[in-house]
């Protein structure tokens, strides 16, 4: 049996792999036992476990307050991430990488594909996420970088659990962005998509994970509505109503081109993730 080593282990998408990754060893970590800040901790953790692979979920993902913590960001985004790198690199061992949309500037008319060149975005968390990618890809060739958008799952923070919890039967209409598009993806999915990585050790490069199809904030948030059988009605709005310390990108859309280029099984529908998703969770 392969043994995984996951950083942030306590997270969303760490505590999913950890429930559906069950044909590997999975070795979750996080603080305070694994700081990915700590060059000389991160390489005792890799000596003590020696896993055929790590998948680097660790970040700072609280995108407005990357705004306000900008060393912090790029210390866990991209000092943390060059540190995890470097070290999988000194000990052989293959490194999956979590990334993101915001690398991109959010702002092109069609879903962004692998082979679309980053510039770090609009954001400070786009541009410490694609320091910690270029990171990756300079300490450790043996390396697959995922990139994921609009993510939920089980326990949350998500905005599937903000907009159930928001439907209480208190609020007549619930106003809901409708000018920003992407793709809403499970965390189940990805976990699904990562075991296919995981063993096709010769894959290389980046790769796109988001559910296919799009929506809007409001489409995506209607949709749960409809499926948890809930009367909310959801007022569209447009993103200057909502002010926000890091500008959301108008186009999250991820193209699968290299799933497809590499014979993997593609993403499912969001609309059919999502529902599956709502079944266990609700």
């Amino acid at each position: 049996m392969k043994k995984v080593l996951l950083t942030g282990g306590k997270g969303m998408l760490g505590r999913t792999l950890c429930a559906e990754l069950t044909d590997f060893e999975v070795i979750p970590t996080d603080l305070p036992e694994a700081d990915i800040t700590d060059p000389a901790s991160f390489e005792a953790l890799l000596k003590k476990f020696a896993p055929d692979a790590v998948i680097h979920c660790a970040a700072m993902t609280a995108v407005d307050k990357c705004e306000s913590e900008i060393d912090f960001a790029f210390k866990l985004n991209a000092f943390g991430t060059a540190n995890v790198a470097a070290a999988c690199h000194r000990n052989g061992i293959r490194l999956i990488a979590i990334s993101t949309d915001y690398v991109f500037e959010g702002d092109s008319d069609r879903p962004y594909n692998e082979f679309d060149l980053p510039t770090g975005g609009k954001t400070v968390y786009g541009k410490s996420k694609f320091a910690g990618e270029n990171a990756v890809r300079t300490h450790c060739p043996d390396h697959v970088i995922c990139r994921i958008s609009w993510l939920y799952g089980a326990g949350g923070p998500s905005f599937v659990h903000a907009m159930k919890n928001l439907a209480d039967g208190t609020r007549p209409e619930l106003k809901v962005v409708d000018d920003q598009h992407g793709n809403p993806t499970s965390t189940l999915a990805v976990a699904r998509a990562l075991r296919h990585i995981l063993n096709r050790p010769e894959l290389l490069g980046t790769f796109h994970l988001t559910c296919e199809g799009e929506a809007t904030w409001a489409e995506f948030a209607r949709e749960i509505f409809n499926i948890l059988k809930i009367e909310q009605k959801v007022v569209p709005c447009r993103t200057d109503e909502f002010p926000r310390p890091a500008p959301r990108p108008a186009n999250s859309r991820l193209d699968k081109m290299m799933l497809r280029l590499a014979g993997l099984p593609p993403m499912p529908h969001w609309k059919e993730a999502l529902a599956e998703f709502c079944q266990k969770e609700f």
